[in-house]
């Protein structure tokens, strides 16, 4: 979607809006890190994001990378930068075609600075001088695919200080095809009003997007001041200049001039704030908060799904997927992302084994093996692993294997018995209680659009010991209002639902002028993808061990012989329809410790053998397509005329 449309419709409502720029980290373990801060700022309601290009196009590959994910993973508008400097026309045109396999319908188009060797912006041969040539360039190839951003200079940028030749400059590349004008960053914001009043006169009615840098160091803050040469009010730095040796105080300090900054900015109209984030979260959040322009608990972020919607190409009116991904968004994402089409409406059978192969697309645990051990312990017996589960029911824990991200607060009525049943070792990996018509904007179970209801059935899914799986499931088959599908990792499938059955709505909405919303789902093929997902995950869990470490044998001996179990209660009525099912079941010896002997080498040793026959390695990481993620130049925020 356009982000031109939506600056306008801030500015007529006269309702605060928000955006955030990153850049490419150097580092792996940092361009994972962002991701997550990525995912984390999603909540803070930004109306796009933006990602830098490097100097020269350096190791252009992340930035796409990145948008790609941005977009397709975690839902977030993007634009894409794009400059000119030193890139010959045939990397302008990758650059282009894969932004739009992305899905991004937004570039923000500049000449760029120069590469770090030299001192001077040249024009490499076959590609464009100006802005205003690529900009040009990106019309004649894709017509109205993408909504054009250009770079507007309040003060002056380093190689022209002229404001009023750089105005005509800004409009030469409106007039060229932009659509809407992000600025360099600033202090006063006297300067930046009187400057917008010059560009209108000139005809310039397209948005203007004003560039706010947070204050996160008092040493950044004069460095990035002398960088632009932008002006500094005096107040700011005699109200600095007292704490500048207390980082935690000149947050504090810089979060009142900056929101400071930011009204006088809407009081003249300006109602979009475009953040440098320099890829940190809290100045920014504490600017956010104390401007009180942030979705709250009274007034959550709209959910149009009970998921994160993916703003992939062709994924934007995606409305089903099956339930078991639901703390694996990137996963499920990666694994679909050849599809042609997605099911919408109302589906009928699943499609069939188009879910991707585990290997191609990387599947595995994030961060390192020491990373992981530091987050799950080192287990020697199944009380351990118990007390890792208990611990992430209650929000000690930040993570599982299956599950990247703490446990949200749909959980919250479900945790006293979600404990008692991983204390017992019945380790549940997804649940959801039922809902019987809540209003669509339920501060927790809300989703779709407003003034409806929305309903869902209880779902559980658990880890089950051999010794327990065949009681179990004597006692599911009893009860006539709840279905199954219980599997192991050599693919022993179990269940009562019909073999030509469709797919099991989990959840539903009801809303006005609309067809009755079925998002989330079970049924028999996606389960399956999922079960080589999930031991997958857990041999991964397992291989994070060394081979001397019994939690290496203690994990790999539960992916061996464990049964992975989902329910569904399909009365939305009974509010613990399936908890009673467990009552009185304990996995036997909770309590021995693993004591690594000839036996147990050897059944790590087939365990071992049958993963990797079924397709899962063991491998962990999260490297790119290509298998590498290499260092770029950061840029401070990426404007370049």
């Amino acid at each position: 979607m356009h982000i031109s449309p939506k600056l306008r419709q801030s500015a007529q409502e006269k309702k605060p809006t928000f955006s955030f720029e990153f850049f490419p980290p150097k580092t792996a373990q940092g361009v994972q890190n962002l991701y997550d801060r990525m995912d984390r700022m999603h909540a803070f309601g930004p109306t796009f994001i933006d990602v830098t290009w490097g100097a020269g196009g350096r190791l252009s590959h992340l930035t796409c990378e990145m948008v790609k994910v941005a977009q397709s993973v975690y839902g977030l508008e993007t634009c894409m930068h794009l400059t000119c400097t030193d890139m010959p026309k045939s990397k302008i045109d990758e650059a282009l075609k894969e932004a739009y396999n992305a899905g991004c319908t937004n570039i923000l188009a500049l000449r760029g600075d120069p590469p770090r060797e030299k001192e001077k912006w040249t024009a490499v041969s076959g590609g464009f001088r100006y802005a205003k040539d690529l900009i040009k360039y990106i019309k004649d190839t894709y017509g109205d695919h993408f909504d054009i951003g250009v770079a507007g200079y309040p003060e002056g940028c380093d190689d022209h200080r002229d404001q009023e030749l750089l105005i005509e400059h800004l409009k030469e590349k409106i007039d060229a095809g932009g659509t809407f004008v992000v600025t360099q960053m600033f202090y006063n914001a006297d300067i930046f009003i009187d400057w917008v009043k010059k560009c209108r006169a000139v005809g310039i009615d397209v948005p203007i997007v004003p560039g706010i840098m947070p204050i996160q160091t008092h040493a950044a803050f004069l460095r990035r001041a002398q960088w632009t040469q932008c002006d500094v009010p005096d107040h700011w730095t005699k109200a600095l200049e007292p704490v500048k040796n207390d980082d935690a105080a000149v947050r504090e300090v810089g979060k009142g001039l900056i929101a400071e900054l930011c009204r006088k900015l809407m009081d003249a109209g300006i109602y979009h704030l475009h953040f440098y984030t320099m890829n940190l979260a809290q100045s920014t959040k504490m600017v956010l908060d104390e401007l009180e322009i942030m979705p709250h608990a009274e007034s959550p972020l709209e959910k149009p799904l009970p998921w994160r919607q993916s703003l992939g190409l062709n994924r934007r009116d995606e409305n089903v997927r099956p339930i078991f991904w639901r703390n694996r968004n990137r996963s499920y994402i990666a694994r679909t992302q050849d599809w042609d089409e997605f099911p919408n409406g109302r589906w009928g059978d699943s499609r069939s084994p188009a879910y991707g192969e585990l290997d191609r697309y990387g599947i595995g645990l994030k961060g390192t093996n020491e990373q992981n051990r530091k987050i799950w312990g080192h287990p020697t017996k199944l009380r351990d692993v118990c007390d890792l589960f208990s611990g992430y029911i209650q929000g000690k824990v930040a993570s599982l294997p299956w599950s990247e991200s703490p446990i949200s607060s749909e959980a919250d009525v479900l945790t006293a018995d979600l404990v008692d049943l991983n204390k017992r070792g019945l380790f549940t990996v997804n649940s959801q209680p039922p809902v019987d018509g809540a209003k669509s904007n339920h501060p927790v179970y809300g989703w779709g659009p407003r003034n409806g209801y929305v309903y869902q059935k209880a779902y559980l899914e658990v880890l089950v010991c051999p010794e327990l799986i065949a009681e179990l499931i004597t006692r599911i088959e009893r009860e006539p209002e709840i279905t199954y599908f219980a599997v192991n990792d050599e693919g022993d499938l179990k269940t009562n639902s019909e073999p030509d059955s469709g797919p099991n709505a989990l959840t539903w909405g009801v809303f006005p002028g609309k067809e009755i919303v079925q998002p989330t789902i079970v049924e028999t093929v996606s389960f399956l993808a999922w079960k080589d997902e999930f031991f997958r995950l857990g041999h991964d869990w397992s291989s994070c061990y060394d081979n001397d470490d019994p939690g290496r044998y203690l994990i790999a001996g539960m992916m061996k012989d464990w049964y992975l179990v989902n329910i569904v209660h399909n009365d939305f009525r009974r509010e613990r329809g399936i908890f009673p099912l467990f009552d009185g079941l304990e996995v036997p010896g909770l309590d021995e410790s693993l004591t690594i002997t000839s036996d147990v080498l050897e059944q790590y040793a087939k365990t071992r053998r049958t993963s990797m026959t079924n397709g899962t390695n063991g491998t962990n990481g999260h490297s790119s397509p290509n298998g590498t993620q290499t260092p770029v130049k950061p840029e401070v925020n990426g404007l370049k005329n």
